[in-house]
């Protein structure tokens, strides 16, 4: 069985960091490409950041461009997501997705408030 279980969103006030993790399992985490999507209340899901098997080549949203950081761990299976100069408009579910968008995790809410 596929799980993904994101950690480490909370509340942070604006220009703060935050760091997102993954644990992933029940599926070969060091083949599969992984994204970050992220679900602002009442918007539909926005894609992030995206990350191959073997962590060499990233993509970012323009939005997240030059703030966030996507990177993994394939000895020990963790996604990351280093979120810098967060802004309000950041405030989010945000969603480790397999490759394809086929399993998400349950989420973890980032809120980016003063």
């Amino acid at each position: 069985e596929v799980q993904l279980v994101e950690s480490g969103g909370g509340l942070v006030q604006p220009g703060g960091s935050l760091r997102l993790s993954c644990a992933a399992s029940g599926f070969t985490f060091g083949t599969s490409d992984m994204s970050w999507v992220r679900q602002a209340p009442g918007k539909g899901p926005e894609w992030v950041s995206d990350i191959n098997s073997g962590g060499g080549i990233t993509y970012y949203a323009d939005s997240v461009k030059g703030r966030f950081t996507i990177s993994r761990d394939n000895a020990k299976n963790p996604l990351y997501l280093q979120m810098n100069s967060l802004h309000p408009a950041d405030t989010a579910v945000y969603y480790c997705v397999t490759e394809g968008w086929v399993y998400w995790g349950k989420g973890t809410l980032v809120t980016v408030s003063s």
